[in-house]
């Protein structure tokens, strides 16, 4: 009797029996390709990293001088278009704004040098109106000794003002690093356009050309507008804070005023900064603590005005940057090149994220939404 097929009876294993091992070999998760990959590229990374930390004096005004010019390009290409040569337009464009920076820094070292004078007196007032906080940390140190906890408190001293020299020579460069930045940052401004074909030309195939060249005039377009917003609104956050210190009778407050568009520059730190200054200052000059914190309030809710409402704003989405990204960013460039590190931190995370968009695109493979 012939069986036909769709008589044929399948075996199947009783329910709850273990399934028998397939002995089709499944490939491995991660091949041993892919972990040589990955460490080569960590190897590369931390040998990078290496040379930019120990060669840091070469590296740091070369990149500086490249992220600054690649800033002032538009200028001078506006000013070539006005019938000005490269070469003296860019000449034209480091003396302006070597000349803006001298006349910033006269204006913050004015009242510092009057202040750093006076550091011992200073000092002394600060801790006589600091006594008020004696009885609060007698207390605690009762209340430690009480449940047997380390005394981390023992002695309430004010810090000594020994690192005021140390940290402005740390923040000061050598003249041989600041003239390679000037220089470097002259001639680049003045051969961009060459560099630039260049950099164009180095790829064979049209379409890498092509996607050369939108990256870096993308890179371009985007640092001298984040330049030029960023410079505004630090000057309007400078008015603002000599303003206040004027309103609350702070003392020298065109140089506060300078200090605080200075440091805004510096994300994240720099506001912290100028609040401390603010404080310090205010609780020194001011009778009484509260009255001494007043103006560090007010730069306070200017600050979080600024970061949270009007920069973002004027920048818009498509220069937004993820504040988890601008902080890692800003703790690693600083970690590894000091406040001009700290400086150029969102600068080359724009660069890195223009660079990223462009290599790997929105149309590209992407991860299912949840």
């Amino acid at each position: 009797m012939r069986v036909l097929p769709s008589d044929r009876v399948v075996a199947t294993a009783p329910e709850g029996a273990p399934v028998p091992d397939s002995k089709v070999e499944l490939p491995p998760a991660i091949r041993r390709t892919e972990v040589m990959a990955f460490a080569l590229v960590g190897l590369l990374v931390i040998t990078v990293v290496a040379v930019l930390y120990v060669a840091k004096a070469f590296f740091l005004p070369i990149t500086m001088a490249f992220i600054v010019g690649t800033m002032l390009s538009p200028a001078a290409s506006f000013l070539e278009r006005h019938r000005i040569p490269r070469p003296l337009g860019a000449v034209l464009i480091v003396a302006a704004v070597g000349a803006g920076a001298v006349f910033m820094v006269g204006l913050i070292s004015s009242p510092v040098m009057e202040w750093r004078s006076k550091l011992p007196e200073l000092g002394a007032m600060l801790k006589e109106k600091l006594h008020v906080f004696d009885r609060p940390l007698a207390l605690w140190h009762e209340l430690q000794s009480m449940v047997g906890g380390s005394d981390m408190l023992t002695s309430f001293q004010i810090p000594k003002f020994e690192w005021v020299q140390p940290t402005l020579e740390f923040l000061s460069p050598t003249f041989a690093e600041f003239l390679l930045f000037v220089v470097t940052l002259i001639l680049f401004i003045a051969s961009w356009r060459d560099l630039r074909r260049t950099l164009v030309m180095t790829f064979r195939d049209r379409a890498a050309r092509i996607r050369m060249l939108r990256i870096i005039n993308e890179i371009e377009e985007h640092l001298g507008k984040y330049l030029l917003t960023v410079t505004t609104i630090n000057v309007g956050v400078g008015i603002v804070t000599g303003t206040i210190c004027v309103i609350t009778g702070m003392p020298n407050p065109a140089g506060l005023g300078a200090l605080a568009a200075t440091l805004n520059f510096i994300p994240i730190i720099g506001p912290v900064a100028t609040f401390t200054v603010l404080a310090i200052i205010g609780v020194i000059v001011f009778p009484t603590i509260v009255g001494g914190l007043i103006t560090a309030a007010c730069f306070t809710g200017l600050s979080f005005m600024e970061g949270y409402f009007i920069t973002p704003t004027i920048i818009g989405r498509r220069l937004a940057l993820n504040a988890l990204a601008v902080f890692l960013s800003l703790a690693f460039w600083t970690w590894l090149w000091g406040p001009i590190g700290a400086f150029l931190s969102s600068p080359l995370l724009i660069v890195a994220l223009i660079v990223k968009e462009h290599l790997m695109p929105v149309n590209s493979p992407q991860l299912p939404e949840e």
